[in-house]
């Protein structure tokens, strides 16, 4: 991200200051620009994952941006004076940059399951007219980072490349192959597909407006979210007091 645009440092990253539609057009003009690099959307699990991972820290430090998808990382940037930061949720970012991109920006799916990317790329294309996806892909883990796979996604020549692998895992994938893939952008977002696709549903909108998403996946998801919300919001807790300076350090 340039210079010119508005950051706020929180959990140790430069994590971005504005509403989705400024974030939409940065992303849209970086891709119209075909200037590469990645994109992160850090929610609370990935900033504190970032504190004891240093490979997750480096990813978040090489990115070209890193949206605060996560009401708490707003909260803490605007206790910290950054009053015109808001959450950027992956879901909103990436069909906002759908409808934005036009008919000039083509577009690649990478992840996920082959059930979800077909009802995606069905609902997509209906809600977005003349969207140009140039190629939907859902390997088998062992097969992520297998040349053909990469050289696949490189050679459909996208300007944007959406990656849902899961975080912190879409995180260091990103790092380790958007050199190979420029001049297309990678934006990692997570469960932006199953919610797109209407595999999994989302909060409602009242919920996402009172930072209350993360119940709803809580209560859909208890078995497989219960222990990280537990475990890495309360240790945010602690780090949001240590940087407005309430406890020690």
């Amino acid at each position: 991200m340039t210079s010119g645009e508005s950051t706020c440092r929180v959990l140790g990253v430069d994590c971005f200051v504005g509403d989705l539609s400024e974030a939409a057009a940065l992303v849209v003009d970086r891709a119209r620009g075909g200037l590469g690099g990645f994109v992160s959307l850090m929610n609370v699990h990935v900033g504190m994952t970032a504190q004891r991972d240093a490979e997750l820290r480096g990813a978040l430090g090489e990115a070209w941006a890193v949206f605060p998808d996560g009401a708490p990382i707003g909260w803490l940037q605007r206790r910290k004076g950054a009053v015109g930061a808001e959450r950027i949720a992956g879901p909103d970012l990436m069909l906002t940059v759908l409808h934005e991109g036009g008919e000039d920006l083509r577009h690649f799916l990478f992840g996920s399951t082959a059930r979800v990317l077909s009802q995606l790329e069905d609902r997509v294309t209906a809600a977005v007219p003349g969207l140009e996806l140039v190629g939907a892909l859902a390997p088998a883990p062992a097969r992520e980072h297998d040349p053909v796979v990469i050289e696949a996604i490189r050679s459909a020549q996208a300007d944007v490349i959406w990656v849902a692998l899961g975080a912190p895992k879409q995180e260091l994938w990103a790092r380790r192959h958007a050199e190979s893939l420029a001049p297309a952008l990678v934006v990692g977002v997570g469960a932006a597909f199953d919610f797109h696709a209407g595999t999994k549903p989302r909060a409602p909108r009242w919920m996402q407006n009172a930072g209350l998403e993360w119940l709803h996946r809580f209560a859909s998801e208890p078995g497989r979210l219960g222990w990280r919300y537990l475990s890495t919001n309360s240790r945010f807790l602690v780090q949001a007091a240590r940087e407005l300076g309430l406890v020690g350090r």
